[in-house]
């Protein structure tokens, strides 16, 4: 019996001494703080303007395919044959927005001397999801714009040939120039059409979007199984041969049939 009555007491004083201490510490919770959790400061959120319509299309992810025309994988050194596709990442603020038919300085980056060109056409998913079957993967896609993969050629081989991730070449601050997105209900898909790059006037890049090794509905379901695409993503989907230097001073026209044109000047 006085064990039971101990038992009992220790309880209460348990019980007493929990509800002091939750007290306690909500009490030192700010009152705003239990209404709502606030972030410290704001990030920016990019966005890309859609033709058409007043609204924005937000950017989540940046996927790029690596050589995906037979003759560019031939001169970056590589078998243009059906191997499975590489992939790699750009951050959203390398997005630099370029009016359509219009143009925009673009400044030379830092720590290159062999600052490269690549034009590519680029589909923007309004969904996603994971192992997207390659014939229903254009269901995903909102809209195609043009862009550039710009790189810095110097950095990203010099990385590759010590075995390390190019990320520097490719990854830094206004790299991925683009266009304003189409939606697909105007345009259609692009399977086929001329992709074009010149130089003050010059064409260096011409090709054909037919040409590419894996099509873009392929380029998403790969994708898919790496990754569960969402909503917001955009890929670039790869450039034609010919890529080469650009110098301060340079003008490029990037050119897809069906797109409005892209111009940057290289300051």
């Amino acid at each position: 019996m006085t064990q039971s009555i101990d038992q009992s007491r220790r309880d209460h004083l348990k019980a007493a001494a929990l509800g002091i201490a939750g007290a306690a510490l909500a009490g030192s919770i700010p009152s705003d703080a239990k209404a709502a959790t606030k972030t410290a400061f704001t990030v920016k959120q990019t966005t890309i303007p859609i033709v058409g319509s007043e609204q924005v299309f937000p950017v989540r992810r940046i996927y790029c395919i690596g050589r995906n025309y037979a003759a560019h994988a031939r001169e970056m050194g590589s078998d243009p044959n059906r191997e499975p596709p590489f992939f790699f990442q750009k951050p959203t603020d390398a997005i630099q927005l370029v009016a359509a038919n219009g143009s925009a300085d673009h400044p030379y980056p830092s720590l290159t001397k062999n600052y490269h060109h690549e034009v590519e056409l680029v589909a923007a998913l309004k969904s996603g999801g994971r192992n997207i079957p390659a014939d229903k993967a254009l269901d995903h896609v909102f809209g195609y714009a043009v862009g550039l993969d710009m790189t810095r050629r110097d950095l990203q081989r010099a990385m590759g040939d010590e075995k390390k991730p190019w990320e520097i070449g490719k990854s830094f601050d206004m790299s991925a120039p683009i266009g304003p997105i189409h939606p697909v209900a105007k345009t259609g898909h692009f399977t086929k059409g001329d992709i074009s790059l010149s130089v003050n006037g010059t064409v260096r890049q011409k090709s054909d979007l037919a040409n590419m090794i894996w099509s873009v509905a392929e380029q998403i379901s790969k994708l898919s199984e790496a990754f569960e695409l969402k909503a917001g993503d955009i890929i670039y989907s790869g450039t034609p041969e010919n890529v080469g230097p650009v110098v301060k001073g340079d003008v490029l026209l990037c050119k897809i049939k069906g797109l409005p044109d892209l111009s940057i000047k290289i300051t």
